[in-house]
């Protein structure tokens, strides 16, 4: 085939790449910057892409961001695959910010402690934001398998997990993202449209010498 890889990456190495893309998250962003900006579509409607894409990453529903993302897009009739490409404003470099700003706003709201929930001790060592959804996807996974062999189902942990995390970070999410995707969209749209004003320039400028050599000459 003549886009398959010629080097076949190990499975390793493909879920690394995933958690640290070659060149780093700042060579990534660039990337995902320049292929927005060279979408063919309305810069109002590429911002809003991009508003749904960056909410989503503010959702506690990890693993769904891209399903989020494209479902908001296509209600607010924004470019889906700008909000695809903006889910990526949530990567292991800003995961952390954002999950504290996303709890601290819930448990502000809902007038509940963030720092017990979030840094307890449960099952040995500190248990921070990653270990807590890490703890909640093993629960979930074992009360699954409980439902076919002879394990006890223990829903205590999920509980606990919904209470103090998940529910305050879902919560929380919404006003932080509101505003940041906010942000994004009135700052992308003056420079995408510089971007494909200019692109359009030199396109014009490259097919007014294919009409006139002549002048090219000269």
């Amino acid at each position: 085939m003549v886009f398959r890889r010629r080097d076949r990456r190990p499975l390793w190495r493909a879920g690394l790449e995933m958690l640290w893309p070659r060149g780093g998250w700042g060579r990534a962003a660039q990337y995902v910057k320049h292929r927005v900006r060279r979408l063919p579509d309305t810069p109002e409607k590429i911002a809003r892409g991009i508003w749904a894409g960056v909410f989503a990453s503010f959702t506690p529903f990890y693993g769904l961001h891209f399903f989020i993302a494209a479902g908001m897009a296509k209600i607010m009739r924004g470019n889906i695959l700008a909000s695809l490409m903006a889910t990526f404003f949530g990567n292991p470099l800003t995961y952390l910010p954002i999950a504290w700003s996303a709890l601290a706003t819930g448990h502000w709201l809902l007038g509940t402690w963030m720092d017990r929930e979030l840094l307890g001790t449960e099952r040995g060592g500190d248990c921070r934001i990653g270990c807590q959804f890490g703890n909640a996807f093993e629960d979930l996974w074992q009360n699954f398998v409980a439902i076919f062999t002879h394990d006890r189902m223990d829903w205590r942990g999920l509980s606990n997990f919904y209470e103090g995390v998940f529910y305050p970070y879902m919560i929380g999410g919404i006003i932080p993202g509101i505003v940041t995707a906010s942000l994004c969209y009135y700052l992308s749209v003056p420079v995408i449209r510089a971007y494909q004003n200019h692109r359009r320039k030199i396109l014009r400028e490259k097919l007014a010498q294919l009409k006139n050599p002549a002048d090219v000459q000269k």
